[in-house]
């Protein structure tokens, strides 16, 4: 073990949805690097995975960018066979993807629209999941999964979150089991659950909606108590932790990273009245 409990060198980190879109995926890929983590970015958005892998190479590490749509089984192992080939293990994967969900009521939500939801956020994350796993077992060196949760998958959002809520709570439960059934071969499996973060998505689908915006924004702060909504770089810190020699011990753990979300009372507030 490192002196730096925190030192990623010689490790390889798969990061999907790691498109320099500045969302979590983009900010997650840097920081492994910065760490001393190689970098493979996965994504859709094979141009701005492209973006990544230069902005990892200039952090002094090694990186590869592949097209994966991580609801296609054929592409992820595609995504696997490549890391092989060029990197010839894998040590960290973060599954990272999410499918905004269709903003109507359950009762009028389309069963595609549920598949859509379901098949990156949850079945995604497992088909990722499972290639990291056979190659961490053939490996026997263990090895680390996070998964990208949300504060959603542990109590309603409402809104038209359902599918995604549904999602995350299945995240939430397969970080669990995933940790249970390898821990003895040295996997760890974790998940960090973040309250609203300012993705390009959550600024685009969201907040430029007129039906949301800003009463959106003061509606979200309510339930935050350090009263700001979160950046994709305040994951970083907890992502580093769970995936390093500093959480050796560490599996199966849900991380709230939220600002005091799910700490707060859903009667109670954090701010004082002024009369």
């Amino acid at each position: 073990m490192s002196n730096d409990l925190f030192d990623l060198t010689g490790k390889v980190a798969v990061v999907t949805g790691a498109s320099a879109n500045g969302g979590v995926g983009h900010a997650l890929a840097l920081g492994f690097a910065r760490y001393g983590a190689d970098v493979v970015a996965a994504d859709i958005d094979e141009e701005g995975a492209r973006v990544t892998v230069e902005e990892v190479r200039a952090l002094g590490r090694k990186s590869m960018a592949v097209y994966c749509d991580i609801s296609k089984p054929e592409d992820v192992a595609k995504l696997f066979t490549e890391v092989d080939e060029r990197f010839g293990q894998v040590d960290i994967l973060v599954n990272v993807p999410y499918a905004l969900p269709s903003r109507v009521r359950p009762h009028e939500l389309t069963l595609e629209a549920w598949h859509k939801t379901l098949s990156v956020s949850l079945v995604g994350y497992f088909l990722c999941a499972q290639q990291a796993i056979r190659r961490m077992l053939k490996q026997g060196t263990g090895g680390s999964i996070l998964n990208i949760g949300s504060i959603a998958g542990v109590s309603a959002l409402g809104r038209g979150n359902f599918p995604y809520s549904v999602a995350k709570g299945g995240v939430n439960q397969m970080t669990k089991e995933l940790a249970v059934e390898y821990a003895g071969q040295g996997i760890r499996v974790n998940a960090i659950l973040p309250a609203q973060i300012l993705t390009p998505g959550l600024k685009k689908e969201l907040l430029a909606d007129p039906r949301f915006g800003d009463r959106l924004r003061q509606r979200v702060l309510v339930g935050i108590p350090i009263n700001r909504m979160l950046e994709p770089e305040d994951l970083v810190g907890a992502a580093i932790f769970l995936c390093s020699d500093a959480a050796v011990a560490v599996t199966g753990v849900l991380l709230p990273v939220d600002g005091g979300n799910l700490a707060l009372n859903a009667g109670g507030s954090h701010t004082w009245p002024t009369e």
